[in-house]
């Protein structure tokens, strides 16, 4: 028997397609953010993670046992009792989810597949749609040049439907011109910071070329009371130069040739990449957000239906 998501597009070319980012709405029924703590809680690392905020709430007492957390002690009932006992809590079932989606100017570049801010318009639909069918409320903060569209969370199809609109919009105005002004992601980070209540379920959809800073202070507030998670969108072509051989390249203004046949530059270029990762999981491990990557060669769908779909 077919697989009934299997008529779903992959993303491709320079722009997103609105009408693609819909149709995605049959693909998110496979996944469940609620594994999201169990399957992340790898790629962070020896950190700990943990709900924040609002994410929980008082459940019940019970007698205090060996490895219970003391700053959960409830020490009224154990003065009354004259025995130990600790407070228990669990999951709210309902968290608001916010999308933070870049698509800014370095998004606009792709060598295969697509380009970064068309896999990130895919990653943001299949999330956003996702989030809905949970029954969570959905909003999100999409950026580009200097402009920015804020959707306050709410749970029902129109208000997924305004993000994704507002991405294909924002992705459509994306060109090699240069805007005066950008707004950056340490900016947006900091609007999100305003508009996010305690105890949001957060994902930021970017290339993180431009998390310096203050991003790291504002990531570090978020996740005080939030829980993050990282999802970096990469060109295979960042990652590796292409085959041997002489290239002329451009920005649109200036041309210069590069040579790919140099195996030391090949290799310092590769390595180039794996520090900037590497220098990016050091910044997100010890505040507890994993770091995910997600390659312009990839189907966003199978990405997120191994590490969220069903068992």
């Amino acid at each position: 028997m077919a697989d009934r998501t299997s008529f779903l597009p992959m993303p491709s070319g320079a722009y997103s397609d609105l009408a693609e980012l819909v149709q995605l709405r049959h693909g998110a029924r496979d996944l469940k953010l609620k594994k999201q703590r169990k399957t992340f809680s790898p790629l962070i690392g020896p950190h700990q993670s943990r709900f924040r905020g609002r994410g929980i709430e008082f459940d019940e007492v019970r007698a205090y046992q060996a490895g219970d957390d003391v700053r959960n002690i409830d020490w009224r009932v154990t003065a009354r009792s004259g025995r130990p006992h600790t407070k228990l809590f669990h999951e709210e079932r309902e968290r608001p989810v916010l999308l933070l989606v870049d698509q800014g100017l370095p998004m606009f570049f792709g060598s295969k597949g697509c380009f970064k801010s068309v896999m990130a318009a895919h990653v943001a639909a299949l999330l956003a749609w996702a989030a809905l069918q949970q029954n969570d409320r959905v909003g999100g903060l999409v950026f580009c040049g200097a402009e920015r569209s804020e959707i306050r969370p709410k749970r029902n199809s129109k208000t997924v439907l305004r993000l994704l609109r507002d991405i294909d919009a924002f992705n459509r105005r994306l060109h090699r011109q240069l805007p005066s002004a950008e707004v950056g992601l340490c900016e947006s980070l900091e609007e999100l910071r305003r508009i996010t209540r305690p105890g949001s379920n957060i994902f930021i959809v970017s290339d993180f070329r431009n998390c310096h800073g203050d991003g790291k202070k504002h990531l570090h507030q978020l996740s005080r009371h939030n829980d993050i998670v990282a999802v970096q969108i990469y060109d295979p072509l960042e990652q590796h130069l292409p085959p041997s051989g002489a290239y002329s390249v451009t920005d649109g203004s200036r041309r210069a040739h590069l040579f790919t046949g140099d195996s030391r530059l090949r290799n310092r270029y590769q390595q180039n990449f794996v520090k900037k990762t590497e220098a990016l999981r050091q910044l997100m491990g010890p505040m507890g957000i994993p770091l995910l990557q997600v390659s312009t060669q990839d189907s966003p769908l199978n990405y997120f239906r191994n590490l969220l779909g069903k068992r």
